[in-house]
């Protein structure tokens, strides 16, 4: 399964919204884990720094530089964990382990660490406030912890995330290939009924999914649709061996009245066009039976190799002098050692249509073209004339039974040539084309290469 066709699928573009989603989500939570534990540790840093605040003043004398340096030099040497500094009036620092800071009152985040080390600063957290006699004391500690835990956080983040989205990608993955499956299966169904197989139906698996709800809808569908087709084909069958028959007793009476009115030519003359006009009944009936019994699929049974090159000479030599006396040319150009897996019979009577077609609807002087040659694993059978052609937007009409263009209307026919080429095109799982040869028309027949064995 290609991965352009699976990263074009609904389901996996749903999936990548899903990550999207899930990426949000993962960093909403991270904002909000990243806040409030911040601020937790914030809290601890404060209610701490207060408490150390409470010592001092409780240990001094009084509030005044004077009586807190002494304090503040004991508990630097006894509490390592706090960063201490004391300046009086003028901002010379009295006492403490960091630089004087300027006197802002109230809790702040100050940069450096203790006087005299070398690691790079720290950032310290503390609080600041004004002495009795216009000093300015800070009493903070390291805020690493804080770093430290976001740094963490941040990494275990990083990777639940990636984690995640490789699980969600390859899940999605996953569940696009499946679903690919069962559309397969159901494209592939939708084939072979386009080709003939009207009994096929798409395979249910028993899960109860929405796959196999749409499967069962489907093949109801499909099982209403071809008892319709067969109801429909059941008629036209009906009625053309019903007709025959009677038909056939009519003509038999027409020759023997035909024959026993030797005395008037008028009669004859008459009785002669009557039988032409049954003949051309009795062909057409012959035509519907024979196209509904190449649609039901039943002359697969004959399908074995075919050579290609056979085919063709077989109809040029039959028609060759028909098309001479009309004064039209036939040319071949076929590439030999090409074989078909099919009916030859079929395959003949449709080459005979095509060429019959062709010839019919061409004037005199016309050049007709029967080619064959091989195309990557595929046979292609052309038939080409110089005729008026095929407008475009009739192309795919006259395929269908009966339908005739209006300037065809006036020339024998019944309408079933070419919709005899389409059932044997279809049977053979061949893709049948008409488009323009500049002039007239060029019908391209599309099979399956079957390759020959090597020979001893």
């Amino acid at each position: 399964m290609k991965l352009a066709r699976l990263v074009r699928t609904s389901s996996f573009r749903l999936t990548l919204l899903y990550a999207a989603i899930t990426g949000t989500s993962f960093l909403v939570m991270f904002g909000v884990i990243m806040w409030s534990t911040s601020r937790f540790m914030k809290q601890q840093i404060d209610s701490g720094v207060a408490a150390e605040l409470r010592e001092i003043h409780t240990a001094a004398a009084g509030t005044s530089v004077k009586s807190l340096a002494p304090v503040i030099d004991s508990s630097i040497k006894e509490l390592s964990g706090f960063h201490y500094v004391l300046q009086d009036a003028d901002g010379e620092r009295v006492a403490g382990n960091l630089p004087p800071l300027s006197p802002l009152p109230g809790i702040r985040d100050q940069p450096g660490g203790a006087s005299g080390e070398r690691a790079p600063a720290a950032e310290v957290r503390g609080f600041g406030e004004a002495t009795s006699d216009g000093g300015y004391l800070f009493v903070g500690t390291s805020s690493h912890q804080i770093h430290e835990l976001r740094e963490s956080v941040t990494r275990s983040f990083l990777l639940g995330l990636s984690v995640a989205m490789l699980l969600v990608l390859a899940g999605g993955a996953v569940m696009s290939a499946a679903v690919l499956r069962r559309i397969e299966e159901v494209s592939q169904t939708s084939r072979d009924i386009v080709n003939g197989d009207l009994g096929r139906r798409i395979a249910l698996n028993g899960s109860g999914d929405e796959f196999d709800h749409l499967a069962a809808s489907l093949n109801s569908m499909l099982d209403r649709i071809t008892a319709l087709m067969e109801d429909l084909k059941q008629v036209s069958v009906d009625v053309a061996h019903d007709l025959r028959t009677p038909l056939t007793r009519l003509r038999q009476r027409l020759e023997l009245a035909q024959g026993s009115a030797s005395g008037s030519g008028r009669l004859q003359s008459t009785i002669g066009e009557a039988l032409v006009d049954i003949d051309g009944i009795l062909q057409t009936f012959s035509a519907l039976l024979r196209i509904s019994q190449i649609e039901s699929g039943h002359r697969r049974a004959n399908f074995g190799p075919v050579d290609v090159a056979d085919i063709i000479d077989t109809v040029v030599d039959l028609y060759q002098p028909v098309i001479e006396d009309k004064s039209q040319q036939l040319v071949v150009r076929q590439d030999r050692e090409l074989s078909l897996h099919g009916d030859r019979e079929l395959l003949i009577q449709m080459l005979v249509n095509l060429v019959e077609n062709a010839s019919h609807h061409s004037p005199a002087g016309a050049r007709i073209a029967v080619a064959s040659r091989r195309r990557a694993d595929a046979v292609v059978l052309t038939v080409a004339d110089d005729g008026p052609g095929i407008p475009a937007a009739y192309r795919a009409k006259v395929l269908h039974r009966f339908f005739r263009l209006d300037v065809s209307r006036s020339t024998p026919g019944n309408g079933l040539g070419l919709c005899l080429v389409d059932a044997v095109s279809t049977l053979h799982g061949a893709g049948l084309t008409l488009q323009d040869n500049h002039p007239g028309l060029e019908v391209s027949i599309v099979f399956p290469l079957v390759h020959r064995p090597a020979r001893a």
